[in-house]
């Protein structure tokens, strides 16, 4: 009985773009193409999906990668200013009881 690992390959940027321009040049299957460089047939097609995306050719609303990263990175710091705000309104608390003693 073989224990399924709990992490990921991570794959380069060159190694899917390759892996993506394999299935469209090859004329083979997602599947057959996974097969054969050894990734998983949902990891490639999301891969291949992704590409469309971001050559405008994906369902209405998909996100490309440029607008996936812009957003991870307005959350980050969205979360980083919501923490600044705290720690802003702790001190202001602190120094206005300070300011009445």
């Amino acid at each position: 009985m073989s224990k399924k690992s709990n992490t990921s390959k991570r794959y380069t940027a060159e190694f899917k773009r390759d892996a993506v321009a394999l299935v469209h040049s090859s004329g083979k299957t997602v599947t057959e193409v996974a097969r054969q460089i050894g990734v998983s047939p949902e990891g490639l097609r999301n891969w291949v999906n992704q590409d469309k995306a971001d050559r405008g050719q994906g369902p209405a609303g998909t996100l490309t990668s440029d607008e996936k990263e812009e957003l991870r990175r307005l959350r980050r710091e969205n979360r980083e200013q919501q923490q600044t705000i705290e720690v802003l309104k702790k001190a202001a608390a602190f120094f206005a009881r300070e300011s009445t003693k």
